[in-house]
């Protein structure tokens, strides 16, 4: 009697064992991007661009050409790819601290230029690599290695809600945020990184997937209790769902 498979590694990502912490949501993210590639059918015809950061030896687990990009310059150096080689999908896989701080300059342009790129925005509130210190998606009260007592907004200021940000630029096509807290809205997760692949495909303009990510590691939590951390604290202040959608016309 043959088994059923009911599922299966995605040829999307290579066989290499990943360097991330147990409860990381990375490896569930990569697997997502894997599997959106392969079920379009557009593995071959991908370039990647790894950033600085947990994200920084994603062109390990990719099964697509990939390239790595200095500290925050990702959208940069897709920007360049894509123009020489307008045929390719082209995507980078960034993180708060690289995105959002180093690098915002080159994402705010990228997505005013409406650049025809995929940016996938992995948003776990602190940075991760370098020792847990604040980052500009840290939540405010939260202690990390340079807030000790908490993110105190008189000295640190506020949060950047990058998603609310760059919704409002005309070169963006498709802006959403999701999250990995639990089954459905990593199955939710998934359709928005489709969507965004099918925008670049159609030539709409810059889209960008925000991805809610936790960090057992630098938040101090087990597994689990991080999942929580995310469904109480991150999506108050991040909420989910489709800040634009140019294909549709419905900003929010």
């Amino acid at each position: 009697m043959t088994m059923k498979t009911v599922f299966e590694k995605t040829s999307g990502l290579t066989d290499n064992q990943t360097h991330y912490c147990p409860g990381c949501t990375h490896g569930i993210i990569h697997r997502m991007v894997g599997e959106v590639l392969e079920e379009m059918g557009i593995l071959e015809d991908t370039v990647g661009v790894a950033s600085v950061g947990c994200s920084v030896l994603s062109y390990e687990y990719f099964n697509c050409d990939m390239t790595q990009a200095a500290h925050g310059r990702a959208p940069a150096v897709a920007t360049g790819i894509k123009r020489v080689l307008p045929d390719r999908f082209v995507f980078t896989y960034q993180g708060d601290g690289d995105l959002a701080s180093i690098g915002i300059a080159e994402a705010v342009h990228a997505a005013a230029r409406g650049e025809n790129i995929t940016v996938i925005f992995v948003n776990n509130a602190i940075y991760g690599m370098t020792g847990g210190q604040m980052a500009p998606t840290t939540l405010v009260g939260q202690k990390t290695a340079t807030t000790p007592f908490g993110r105190d907004a008189s000295i640190q200021g506020l949060p950047i809600r990058v998603s609310e940000m760059l919704s409002t630029l005309d070169g963006t096509a498709y802006i959403e945020r999701v999250s990995t807290h639990d089954v459905p809205n990593i199955l939710k997760a998934k359709k928005a990184i489709r969507k965004a692949f099918e925008t670049q495909k159609q030539g709409l303009g810059f889209s960008m997937v925000e991805i809610l990510s936790s960090c057992p590691t630098n938040w101090g939590l087990d597994p689990n209790e991080s999942l929580d951390w995310i469904k109480d604290n991150m999506v108050p202040a991040y909420p989910l769902g489709v800040y634009k959608d140019s294909k549709k016309g419905d900003d929010r």
